[in-house]
């Protein structure tokens, strides 16, 4: 009688419920008649899964561990088993940052511009060690997967150009990701330096021609308004095409890592194989009076 008034209401209630509901509705039921022993559905928490991969029941995969380390630095290290590296990343770190903050207040404080450039190269210094950290954590995951894994090559040109391709062993193309690197930093520099100039150009025009400054540009009136104006959106522009560029050798040099990560664990060797090699076609029996042609065969390997 249970499982009859059960399922009379399992059919009633089916249009309100969601599907997830569904499915508790029938296991709760299977359960209550012994049916259904498990839960075919299984839930699993992503809080969970990274506290049971740190605790070493649970496997993660290389992404997952990289994205947890970038939201925790050190947590790779924790899972890769090197604990005595944590200490070491926050240690380089915070002195890092404390050598910055405390270069800024001296330069607030004395206004000499090497303090200012010191608290640069600080700053600078705890971005290394994070990054640092973070390509550090994925060449210690262990991997059971024999030869490249393409997972690892993706991501380490994703945090250092080049790094992909050199863990491929194309340690030529080096050099050519870094000239396409330096040929649009120099073009976004340049576009950036005349962008700069133009603009406070036109604002010193405009102040002087409304009578707000007593000194004009560098041009001192040589140019309209218009003119400076022409200039300085047209050097914004192709200083934003020189980003658009920089994004896109990026792109370029994580697809390159990822396809040849790929392309390097098939099998190419002599027993799958494809000639192309030129021979001579002899006389066909039903054409009468023709002479054999020169053509090309084709032999396939499996």
């Amino acid at each position: 009688m249970r499982e009859v008034i059960t399922s009379l209401l399992l059919c009633i209630l089916m249009p309100v419920f969601s599907p997830a509901q569904m499915i508790t509705g029938q296991m709760l039921a299977g359960t209550e008649t012994g049916s259904v022993e498990e839960s075919p559905v299984k839930i699993k928490e992503p809080r969970k899964s990274y506290i049971k991969g740190l605790r070493g029941i649970d496997s993660l995969s290389l992404s997952k561990v990289t994205l947890a380390s970038m939201i925790v630095p050190g947590y790779s290290q924790a899972y890769n088993r090197q604990y005595w590296k944590i200490p070491v990343i926050y240690g380089a770190g915070a002195a890092m940052i404390y050598g910055g903050y405390h270069s800024k207040s001296l330069y607030k404080k004395t206004g000499q511009q090497k303090y200012n450039t010191q608290s640069r190269f600080y700053y600078a210094g705890a971005g290394l060690v994070y990054l640092g950290s973070l390509i550090e954590g994925i060449a210690g995951y262990k991997t059971h997967r024999e030869g490249i894994f393409p997972v690892r090559s993706t991501l380490y040109s994703t945090f250092l150009p080049g790094l992909g391709q050199a863990y491929n062993g194309d340690y030529w193309k080096i050099p050519v990701i870094y000239a396409g690197f330096a040929f649009t930093g120099y073009w976004l520099n340049l576009n950036n330096m005349q962008y700069t100039r133009y603009r406070n150009a036109y604002n010193a025009e405009f102040a002087y021609s409304n009578g707000d400054s007593e000194t004009p540009s560098e041009f001192n009136g040589r140019l309209s308004l218009q003119s400076l104006k022409s200039y300085r959106d047209r050097f914004r522009r192709s200083r934003d095409f020189a980003v658009m560029w920089i994004v896109v050798c990026h792109a370029i040099n994580i697809a390159d890592a990822t396809v040849w990560a790929q392309l390097s664990n098939f099998d190419v060797n002599e027993d799958l194989s494809f000639h192309l090699a030129p021979t001579i076609i002899p006389q066909a029996s039903y054409a009468q009076g023709s002479m054999p042609a020169i053509g090309l065969s084709c032999k396939i390997s499996f």
